[in-house]
């Protein structure tokens, strides 16, 4: 397949200078999970390029809304925010039709999954889990809580601070980028192992921004997260 076609596809690599290394010295499990030599880029065929198309279909009413999508009746506990932004390409055109499931931990720094032993409380009206559709303009939307800070063993004491996963899926499930949003102002960001793994130049673009303008009266603030896939903008992701 050409670079051209590749290209209109939307299939092009990741450009480097933005994104971590495999190893950081400053985010300690990447010494025992990074590879030790150079990825090889295995070529794909059309059909692994086009599909199998992931997940689109199955959306459901209310997927959207973190705060109430746990079924119990009962509103979640915390910090009620909205968190809308545009997934754009590397021209800063729109891409619409971008699944984005996103996942976090509870107001109190804790996620609702087994391997999860902080002595945090769980809230049995917050799954942690969401999904949501950009649209023909490349907007997404979606309401959560706020999450908490958490201790993690990366050093002596240290902090995770406030952070959304992302998961982006395109046309085809070899399109998945995954990346994660921070609160602009937080104090643990630069004590962050994984956010001083990114290149300091494009740290910011994983930094969510104060939006006044859609955060809604009586209800939630708000919060602006531009994802751009491609290009020398472009958004930090993990390594494939």
């Amino acid at each position: 397949m050409t670079r051209e076609r590749r290209a209109e596809l939307g299939y092009l690599p990741l450009e480097t200078a933005a994104q971590p290394p495999y190893a950081s010295p400053l985010y300690g499990s990447t010494a025992r999970r990074s590879p030790r030599l150079p990825p090889i880029r295995i070529p794909q065929t059309l059909s692994e390029l086009t599909a199998p198309v992931y997940g689109h279909g199955s959306l459901q009413s209310g997927d959207d809304d973190l705060t109430l999508n746990a079924g119990t009746g009962a509103p979640a506990l915390g910090e009620r925010i909205i968190v809308t932004g545009r997934v754009l390409d590397e021209t800063g055109r729109p891409v619409p039709g971008t699944l984005l499931e996103v996942w976090q931990c509870n107001a109190a720094g804790r996620y609702q999954h087994p391997s999860d032993n902080h002595d945090a409380p769980l809230d049995p009206n917050f799954t942690g889990a969401g999904r949501v559709l950009s649209d023909e303009a490349g907007a997404y939307q979606f309401t959560t809580i706020r999450p908490g800070a958490y201790p993690w063993r990366n050093g002596p004491n240290t902090w995770r601070p406030a952070h959304i996963h992302f998961s982006l899926f395109g046309p085809a499930l070899i399109t998945r980028l995954v990346t994660q949003m921070y609160f602009e102002g937080d104090p643990l960001l630069p004590l962050d192992g994984v956010y001083l793994s990114v290149p300091e130049a494009a740290r910011e673009r994983l930094v969510a921004r104060f939006d006044p303008a859609a955060t809604r009266p009586l209800h939630a603030l708000a919060y602006r997260f531009d994802i751009v896939l491609r290009g020398r903008h472009e958004t930090p992701f993990e390594a494939p």
